[in-house]
């Protein structure tokens, strides 16, 4: 006679929630496990953000059995406007704008196999305003000019880092307050 446990005894295991067996027990592994169509995992990955068509294959590429099933998949996205580059590049430069130059999400989207014609009015808005996001980036960071030049050239490695141009970097680590 099979060994019973503590839920197949409480009757009110099942209001309790523990019907399916916790996750160390052995008999959780007696299951199978439904695998999820490539659809279902384009889907949940789309729900938690947007992202490229080239990140969203490399992804789906581990489940598929061929290459023509994810890219026919991507087309069908694509489509119905759930998978969209457009999207995807507003969405970066605004989440990344505030904090990183113009030069850092060009590479971020180049590495995100955006094309150029796409990149191009967002990377021009965030050019726009290149010297007012590193100023208030500087500020919220050190909040006064550096008094020797080790410390401006901390301050400059810092904006640098950040992907901001050099000339915009020049003007807000010597102190001018106007573009």
């Amino acid at each position: 006679m099979p060994e019973s446990s503590a839920l197949d005894d409480d009757p009110s295991a099942h209001r309790k929630g523990l019907r399916n067996p916790p996750r160390n027990d052995p008999r959780r592994d007696l299951r199978p496990r439904r695998q999820k169509s490539l659809l279902a995992r384009a889907l949940g990955y789309l729900a938690r953000r947007e992202h490229s068509r080239v990140e969203l294959a490399r992804k789906l590429s581990a489940y598929a059995e061929r290459a023509e099933d994810v890219d026919s998949l991507l087309d069908e996205l694509q489509a119905k406007k759930l998978l969209s580059e457009a999207r995807f590049v507003e969405v970066l430069t605004r989440s990344r704008g505030e904090r990183f130059g113009a030069a850092r999400v060009r590479q971020e989207l180049k590495a995100h196999g955006i094309a150029d014609e796409l990149q191009r009015p967002a990377l021009k808005d965030l050019h726009a305003t290149e010297f007012t996001r590193a100023r208030a980036l500087w500020l919220r960071r050190f909040g006064a000019p550096a008094t020797d030049a080790a410390g401006r050239a901390k301050q400059m490695r810092f904006l640098a880092g950040r992907g901001f141009s050099s000339e915009v970097i020049r003007k807000v680590v010597g102190g001018d307050t106007e573009d």
